[in-house]
């Protein structure tokens, strides 16, 4: 399996340089943390065996925590999983996307903080808009939303998905409906993301391209009760646009990297130089502080007491979903007598080891 620490180590400076122009702070921070995690030469910390008859210790390298890094972040991605789950209620679910056309991915790129923001403001303001003027709901909405930057092939590829159960909840009231078979249409949903979005973007003093499409797509499709949708997003949440055993070959200064497109269902392969699959995994370094996931409506963290409320009443027991799914950290065990070890101190600098 090819590291992407040896990626980076290996195309680092001819990629600093080719791109310089276009690098922000955050893709050198992602950069340095990717190149350090789990390596022999980076930070590390000191676990030692809990059976008091071994005390074994052990150093092991410590992980950078970069939510773009591959190997980190499982045990996050797994919690978020389990938080969603728990916030089930009885309903149908939808998966729905709004995708921004290619006519737009340049400025975007440009103002990324700005036209994602701008992004998931349109969004809400499109389901909510649509939940509270549709005949069968008429309420408050309720809704996760994730953004993604990239293709599978890992262009840059803006959409943002949206976890949503066809139901509301009218505030004053506390009146619970919920529809089956049919959320919205699509066309309409595109229809308005397209008209919030460049109003939205003109506002902000951007200039548009003169090549803006008419049509945008929007794509709505049910989910069942949510959970495999929930699974599925939550999965790749914080691991990065690509797994290592995805990258096939590092040789002669190119990368052959493999993916799976979602029609053919048929692995292909795509080989660029080292320096621009090091652009392709930057392209989609969210702005630091950035939150590529955001809830709205009663399922808005702040509504924490109201999701338990309409569960008691609604008499919907989500720990059914978590059953057998819950996984705790994975314990670090001792290589010599099996027991678990406890991490006593964090941070070590390599020279402090010799």
């Amino acid at each position: 399996m090819i590291l992407i620490s040896t990626i980076i180590n290996n195309f680092k400076h001819g990629f600093l340089e080719q791109y310089k122009d276009s690098i922000l702070p955050s893709h050198q921070k992602a950069l340095w943390a990717m190149e350090q995690c789990r390596q022999t030469h980076g930070p590390h910390m000191l676990a030692q065996c809990t059976d008091h008859d071994c005390g074994e210790r052990k150093y092991i390298p410590h992980s950078c925590g970069h939510r773009n890094c591959p190997h980190c972040q499982n045990h996050e991605n797994q919690q978020w999983i389990e938080n969603q789950l728990d916030k089930q209620l009885p309903a149908e679910y939808y998966l729905v996307t709004f995708t921004l056309p290619k006519q737009l991915r340049a400025l975007a790129w440009r103002y990324q903080k700005i036209v994602y923001s701008l992004m998931f403001d349109c969004v809400q303001e499109t389901l909510k808009t649509f939940t509270r003027n549709d005949k069968k709901l008429g309420g408050t909405a309720g809704f996760t939303a994730i953004l993604h930057t990239h293709s599978r092939e890992l262009n840059h590829h803006p959409h943002i998905h949206v976890v949503m159960p066809a139901a509301s909840i009218n505030i004053l009231t506390g009146l619970w409906k919920k529809k089956t078979g049919y959320l919205f249409n699509e066309r309409a949903m595109a229809k308005v993301f397209r008209a919030k979005m460049l109003e939205a973007l003109v506002d902000q003093g951007l200039k548009l391209p003169g090549d803006c499409p008419q049509k945008w797509i929007a794509h709505c499709k049910s989910v069942g009760n949510g959970d495999k949708a929930i699974i599925y997003l939550g999965r790749y949440l914080y691991r990065g646009v690509i797994q290592e055993k995805d990258i096939l070959r590092c040789e002669d200064g190119m990368v052959t990297f493999r993916y799976l497109p979602a029609k053919s269902k048929k692995y292909k392969t795509r080989t660029v130089t080292g320096e621009n699959f090091l652009y392709l995994l930057m392209y989609h370094v969210l702005p630091k502080g950035f939150h590529k996931v955001r809830c709205y409506g009663f399922l808005h963290p702040c509504s924490k007491k109201l999701i338990k409320f309409l569960q008691v009443v609604l008499r919907f027991n989500p720990l059914r979903m978590l059953a057998g799914r819950q996984k705790k950290r994975p314990a670090i065990t001792c290589p010599i007598c099996g027991a678990k070890m406890e991490i006593i101190q964090t941070q070590i600098i390599l020279p402090l080891l010799a």
